[in-house]
């Protein structure tokens, strides 16, 4: 069945897409106000599941560090020149439909942006399901198909067209693009037939983002635990304040580490981070880990704050809620697990997580 977006499905939708952030994937603020903008009070995008049409699809997001989009604005045609870019390579016909990259954070809205901006309309499969932060954990990826030819188009005007090379190939040479580049820009991969991919994509990602806002809305200020979990379908780690905030940098992706204790059980939960939230543990034990989501929320409002803007003593919620199904398989779990990060830790699954 279609879905209609208009403007005023936007706040739930941004509600549910910072949930599947996991904490990262960038502030969707920006993109948001973009989307309600381009809708204005009338118009509509449409996306639909993964039913038996079978349409030409490009996969598009934004890589980088989406955060600097205050300081290098986008130009607005960067999907358009992506897009263009990566057809005329492979001279396949335009796409019929669009999919997102991700559908954690503020890539579950680019794909709206891009499909409002080419007229088309959104196919409800992505390649994460959540927010993950490399190209090698595309779901594409995992299952040995292609991720070239890419295109990527920055708001300054450069295309960079990339080919021949695995994921973590094009990992290595889209970052070193960004950096001469100022730090972001629009992605599409190469259009191809819904059903050559239909088996290596996670499905439904922007319908449960959207059932996720729109739950959330039914909350009352300063949710207790129960009506959090029941609201969410999620299970409370932790309910109290940050204890402590550590970051890190480095040659790759920031860590870092969040202390909250639980002002009921006076437990201590401590959340490790790399971008996304990856892992918890309870007291020491281990409680919950990726692929499943775990995400922080504000305490009074209960909704998702980034890891980026978390402060010791600010009150918060820390939740997991189960990770997309793609990923909870033995043979897709070990690209996503803790040690897919470099964490000394098994997988927890929801079903045995620990509050």
């Amino acid at each position: 069945m279609p879905h209609t977006i208009t403007a005023e499905d936007v706040p739930a939708l941004v509600t549910g897409v910072n949930v599947l952030g996991c904490g990262g994937g960038g502030d969707a603020a920006a993109f948001a106000s973009m989307l309600r903008h381009s809708l204005g009070e009338t118009g509509t995008v449409t996306w639909h599941e993964a039913g038996a049409h079978d349409p030409v699809i490009v996969p598009v997001g934004v890589v980088g560090a989406v955060n600097v989009l205050s300081e290098k604005l986008p130009n607005g045609q960067e999907f358009r020149e992506a897009i263009a870019a990566v057809t005329r390579w492979t001279g396949s016909p335009a796409p019929d439909a669009l999919m997102a990259v991700e559908a954690g954070g503020p890539n579950a809205l680019t794909v709206l942006l891009a499909a409002l901006d080419l007229g088309l309309p959104v196919v409800d499969v992505d390649l994460m399901g959540r927010a993950l932060p490399r190209l090698d954990q595309l779901s594409w990826a995992v299952r040995g198909l292609p991720v070239t030819p890419c295109a990527l188009a920055e708001p300054g005007g450069q295309i960079l067209v990339v080919d021949r090379t695995d994921a973590r190939g094009l990992e290595r040479t889209v970052r070193g693009f960004l950096t001469a580049a100022g730090g972001w820009a629009a992605l599409a991969l190469a259009p191809v037939r819904l059903s050559a991919v239909r088996d290596a994509c996670v499905h439904g990602s922007l319908t449960r983002a959207l059932a996720l806002g729109r739950a959330h809305t039914e909350l009352p200020h300063r949710p207790d635990r129960d009506a959090v979990e029941a609201a969410l379908g999620c299970r409370v780690l932790a309910a109290g304040r940050i204890r402590e905030v550590a970051r890190s940098g480095g040659p790759g992706f920031g860590r870092g580490s969040v202390t909250v204790t639980d002002a009921a059980s006076a437990a201590v939960v401590r959340l490790e981070t790399e971008n996304e939230i990856l892992l918890a543990l309870r007291d020491g034990e281990l409680a919950a880990t990726v692929p499943d989501v775990i995400c922080l929320l504000d305490r009074r409002t209960a909704l998702p704050v980034a890891i980026d803007r978390v402060r010791p003593g600010q009150e918060v919620i820390a939740v997991t809620l189960p990770g997309p199904e793609f990923w909870r398989r033995p043979d897709t779990e070990p690209y996503v697990s803790p040690r897919a990060f470099g964490l000394d830790a098994g997988v927890v699954g929801f079903e045995a997580a620990t509050t």
